[in-house]
């Protein structure tokens, strides 16, 4: 590695450490490192391909831009992993998904733009993107019997698609307990016996942006037909629909055809119809037509098997007392499992020290959430957040608008959303505003952490400091 390359990627990390913080860029940059820089094509080398499924999804946007930034406009990325670890011979080259990317932007663009005649785009076009992420099969899913049956529920919906025993299927949990993971599985398999099938997985936040660009454009009934020509249309966080009543109302019509007409439409969500709040009754009452089922977190047998899997996958051997003290400890999220998993492999590599218990328990420390374990209401939120902020808690509910406290306020609304059961609406009543402020509160606090570094710090402190 030359000394520029060695320079230019260090600088690469400054940028990306400012924007995620530097303990999210220690756990999942550092361990890589740059191989090459020929012809505008980077080459990285991470420690698995699990990192490079990380990079393409959580981290794409980031890096990215950072690499233009850095390298220039017309860099090209490339990763180097060894599928067998520690064997040099096993090296594999994958490239970055940037096609895939470019493809969903043909999607989108697709979707929006009409055709001359005021049809919708023809959907089985090679420009249409299912939105599908082939790693999220049944085959690489962890089945045990706290998951078995909406797992069995989920796979007669993939096997049938058309038939209406299970239609609409409502998925609901907690975060992080594989409900994105079997819905794309649903997809898979259709996509896999019916190749021509028309399949679209959709996070309701993408839906509802597609439509706002509809509007603007005035090509609203063109959307809801393109909607509507779909075989199998699965949406994900359903919850975000809550108090949108336009979005709804162009829903609710994409809904009555494609199940009047046996199309298969799958839902999840992070609680039961009956508990969404701000959507009409006529919509909750069509998600109930079909069935509903809970996906809880892993019990004791399953948490073991999700962890030797991802070991296998990452090339780790994880010994069995340390599988089973991770099991005990975790509090049972699939992806909190994930991270513990990528913490050994990073440290043990970083470190060359071997995976025992002591390893464990210090990736532990920083892996597990204590949100479960420490009962955390919004009264505590404000409390945190006006000591980060150093305000007077009274200020917050206050009319002013100076940034720190507007700042704060969205925070609280943020983290009350994320942190308890409240709704939205509860939410405003605490602080004295209506329901719609408080979702555009915590809509802009999400929007501005992958790129506000002072917005960031604050989440990341004032949850440190709940958790404690």
């Amino acid at each position: 590695m030359t000394g520029e390359l060695q320079n230019k990627w260090a600088k690469c990390l400054e940028i990306i450490r400012d924007n995620i913080g530097e303990a999210r860029t220690r756990t999942w940059f550092y361990p890589t490192k740059p191989k090459s820089f020929v012809d505008n094509v980077l080459t990285l080398v991470p420690p698995s391909t699990f990192y490079c499924e990380k990079y393409e999804d959580e981290f794409y946007h980031i890096l990215s831009s950072t690499l233009r930034k850095v390298f220039g406009g017309n860099v090209q990325l490339e990763y180097e992993v060894s599928v067998i670890r520690n064997d040099a011979s096993s090296n594999v080259k994958l490239s970055s998904s940037q096609q895939s990317h470019a493809i969903k932007n043909k999607f989108v663009r697709s979707m929006q733009a009409p055709s001359p005649m005021g049809e919708p785009s023809n959907v089985s076009t090679p420009d249409f993107d299912p939105q599908l992420n082939e790693s999220l099969t049944f085959e690489n899913y962890m089945v045990g019997e706290s998951n078995r049956l909406p797992f069995t529920i989920a796979e007669y919906i993939a096997n049938n698609p058309g038939k209406n025993d299970f239609n609409p299927f409502f998925l609901y949990g907690e975060v992080g307990v594989g409900k994105t993971h079997l819905i794309q599985a649903i997809g898979i398999r259709v996509k896999e016996r019916k190749p021509n099938a028309k399949v679209l997985f959709v996070p309701l936040r993408q839906f509802q942006n597609l439509m706002a660009s509809a509007t603007i454009h005035k090509t609203i009934p063109s959307f809801v037909n393109w909607f509507q020509q779909m075989d199998v249309l699965l949406i994900d966080d359903l919850q975000e629909l809550s108090h949108k009543d336009g979005t709804a109302n162009v829903l609710f019509p994409i809904f009555n055809h494609l199940h009047q007409n046996g199309k298969t439409l799958v839902f999840t969500c992070d609680r039961p119809p009956m508990d969404l709040d701000g959507i009409q009754d006529r919509l909750i009452d069509r998600f109930k037509w079909g069935i509903t089922e809970k996906l809880t977190k892993p019990d004791f047998a399953l948490k073991k098997k999700i962890l030797k899997f991802k070991a296998a996958k990452n090339g780790l051997r994880i010994p069995e007392e340390v599988i089973e003290l991770i099991a005990e400890q975790s509090t049972g999220s699939v992806r909190e499992l994930e991270g513990i998993v990528m913490g050994i492999l990073t440290r043990s590599i970083t470190l060359n020290a071997p995976i025992d218990l002591a390893l464990a328990h210090e990736v532990m420390k920083h892996s597990i959430k204590k949100i479960e374990q420490k009962n955390i209401n919004f009264d505590m939120i404000v409390e945190a957040t006006a000591e980060f902020y150093k305000l007077n808690p009274d200020v917050i509910f206050s009319k002013s608008r100076v940034r720190d406290i507007a700042d704060a306020r969205q925070v609280i609304m943020y983290l009350s959303h994320k942190l308890t059961t409240l709704s939205s609406s509860a939410i405003g009543q605490k602080l004295n505003r209506r329901h719609a402020t408080v979702l555009h509160g915590i809509s802009a606090i999400e929007d501005r952490l992958p790129y506000a570094k002072d917005i960031s710090l604050a989440v990341e402190k004032i949850e440190e400091e709940l958790r404690r």
